[in-house]
């Protein structure tokens, strides 16, 4: 059974940073891509960073380029997402997710597993 468990959320100040990890079991992690996503109240979830299956090329979105920093260690089977600056808008629940030798995975559709997803809240 594969599983997902994120870590490391919580409540923080506004410039103030925080370490999402991710850990994966039942499933070969270097064959899946991973990305982070977000929710916040009353917002439809959105992408913030993956990485791919392969060669580990990182991506993000506009709103959290040179802030946030997705890595990923296949020996451990743990995603990493370094978040640092945080404004009040990156407020949400953070998903960790996996999708078979996904390359570039913005859209939500292309993983095939989801952890239960961690808090953060930076406060003003």
């Amino acid at each position: 059974q594969v599983q997902l468990v994120e870590s490391g959320g919580g409540l923080v100040q506004t410039g103030g940073f925080l370490r999402l990890s991710c850990t994966a079991s039942g499933l070969t992690f270097s064959n899946y891509g991973m990305g982070w996503f977000r929710q916040a109240p009353g917002k439809e979830r959105e992408f913030v960073a993956g990485i791919n299956w392969y060669d580990d090329n990182t991506y993000y979105s506009d709103s959290v380029k040179g802030r946030f920093t997705i890595s990923r260690d296949n020996a451990k089977n743990v995603v990493n997402l370094q978040m640092n600056s945080l404004k009040p808008e990156d407020t949400a629940v953070y998903y960790c997710a996996a999708g078979y030798r996904v390359r570039v995975g913005i859209d939500s559709n292309s993983y095939n597993y989801w952890g239960q997803g961690t808090q953060v809240t930076v406060s003003s």
